[in-house]
């Protein structure tokens, strides 16, 4: 009945066929068991739980189910406004193919440093895997040129090719084990993670507390209506800092004394562009 009376469905029931195809595709993309309760003559999901541990299933869902059938609600389309990931996009296909196969890519390159041709850079990478940062896709992978992991944005790869050569992705490999102690996509073994206190005024603390800037957030001292207190074990990064600097005045880095300083010569810095 659900599917007669959606958009999708008009007014007919699904094909057997069509239902076991998307069954099985939801399967696949998803990871979720659909079967069928013979004693009932129904259909279940099996394993529920995994909405809940699968984060990537989740937006998934939420991404194609606002709202059902959306298709078909295109006299809604100037007033349901979707964020969009402007580039980067182009060779997003083929960057999943080769993470499935676990085959090698050779990608151009262009660094934001500079425009001119002569920098231009030809990468063997092993992709291992993608993250979204900042409405960029960001790739990480093992740089054979450089003999170590790096994340490279995918609006800078001006042509990638999939190559012959397979790799074995490194059995102790956690994309979010390695992203775990930042804010971003930028890592460096050699920072250590460190206690982060900063104070939020006002209606920030309120946003803090809804959207964390971290996993390891928790909340201190605070005073409704006026400031909240939050602390972080993270690693203090570039991207870090510009998280901080985006939240103005609303936020104060209260420890430890090393950010504060940076804190403080970036407003500096900004400041002089206005002198």
């Amino acid at each position: 009945m659900l599917w007669m009376n959606c958009p999708a469905g008009d007014g007919r029931p699904i094909p057997l066929r069509t239902f076991h195809e998307h069954r099985k595709g939801i399967k696949e993309m998803f990871g979720i068991d659909i079967e069928c309760d013979r004693s009932k003559n129904v259909y279940y999901v099996k394993n529920p739980e995994v909405l809940d541990e699968n984060k990537l299933a989740q937006w998934l869902l939420r991404k194609y189910s606002i709202p059902q059938g959306f298709a078909a609600f295109n006299s809604m389309k100037d007033r349901i406004l979707l964020e969009e990931i402007p580039l980067g996009t182009t060779f997003l296909d083929d960057i999943i193919e080769a993470m499935q196969k676990n085959m090698e890519l050779r990608i151009d390159y262009q660094r934001y440093e500079s425009e001119q041709e002569e920098h231009l850079q030809t990468y063997n990478i092993q992709p291992y895997a993608l993250k979204v940062f900042n409405r960029r896709w960001y790739l990480l992978g093992y740089l054979k040129e450089q003999e170590g992991l790096r994340t490279i944005a995918l609006d800078r790869i001006l042509d990638l090719k999939i190559l012959s050569t397979s790799f074995e992705l490194p059995e102790d490999f956690n994309a979010r084990k390695y992203f775990a102690n930042v804010v971003g996509i930028y890592v460096n073994k050699d920072l250590p993670v460190m206690k982060v206190k900063i104070r939020a005024y006002g209606t920030q603390a309120e946003y803090l507390r809804s959207t964390p800037l971290h996993k390891s957030q928790s909340e201190g001292r605070s005073k409704h209506g006026e400031f909240a207190e939050f602390t972080y074990r993270i690693c203090v990064t570039p991207d870090l800092v510009s998280q901080l600097l985006a939240m103005g005045d609303k936020v104060e880095v209260i420890e430890p004394h090393e950010l504060r300083e940076k804190m403080k010569e970036r407003i500096i810095n900004m400041l002089n562009c206005y002198k």
